[in-house]
């Protein structure tokens, strides 16, 4: 609910307009396993276990988001990347430092082992040249998402959302090497993709 998927397709249409080359990605990518990710996202794909059919467990489900990762940026981010092609992915690793580490059980040290043993199992996947994150309220978020009519995913829970809004304000402390940039994605449409559209041409070093 937060409009990824919206402003990268803005931003693309506005680097597009200049003639630059520009590839859309996402996460979950579209490859074999990304496809399985999104089926269990959507409640149509369990594990069996013990009591029955269950959604696999947040250690799983990090793998295989690295393991989607892996294979999205070796078969779809670096080659356009090598022919010159900007790319602009809807979700990278950051979401699994948040996702995985919100999911991860109570007393887990979330913020702390967790987040480190998440970092470590992506360690290959290429670092952004900009990440910009939408900060979103997740009432706003989730009345987003009511709107769009679309069904529940299994990480719709409000008070999962409260924790994931909390991870992303504070994202920037788990990748210090980085250059991560905040924007308020409560503001207008057009508001947000200005600000996404400012940031991208700074990091371009263009003025």
């Amino acid at each position: 609910g937060a409009g990824t998927t919206t402003h990268t397709k803005a931003l693309a249409a506005s680097l597009g307009a200049k003639g630059l080359p520009i590839h859309t990605t996402r996460e979950p990518s579209d490859g074999p396993i990304g496809v399985m990710i999104r089926q269990i996202l959507t409640g149509r794909l369990v594990v069996p276990g013990l009591h029955g059919p269950r959604p696999p467990t947040w250690k799983t489900m990090a793998l295989l988001f690295a393991a989607d990762r892996a294979d999205h940026v070796e078969a779809e981010i670096e080659p356009n990347l090598r022919d010159g092609v900007t790319v602009i992915s809807d979700r990278y690793y950051h979401s699994s430092i948040a996702y995985q580490s919100a999911t991860a059980p109570e007393g887990a040290d979330r913020a702390g082992e967790v987040a480190k043993w998440v970092r470590e199992i992506n360690r290959y996947a290429r670092k952004p040249d900009l990440t910009i994150v939408l900060d979103i309220p997740p009432d706003v978020a989730a009345r987003r998402r009511a709107e769009r009519g679309k069904g529940q995913e299994i990480y719709d829970d409000f008070e999962l959302q409260r924790e994931l809004s909390r991870f992303y304000r504070e994202i920037d402390g788990f990748f210090p090497d980085e250059r991560i940039v905040h924007v308020d994605s409560n503001a207008s449409r057009e508001e947000v993709a200005e600000q996404i559209l400012a940031h991208v041409r700074r990091a371009r070093g263009e003025k």
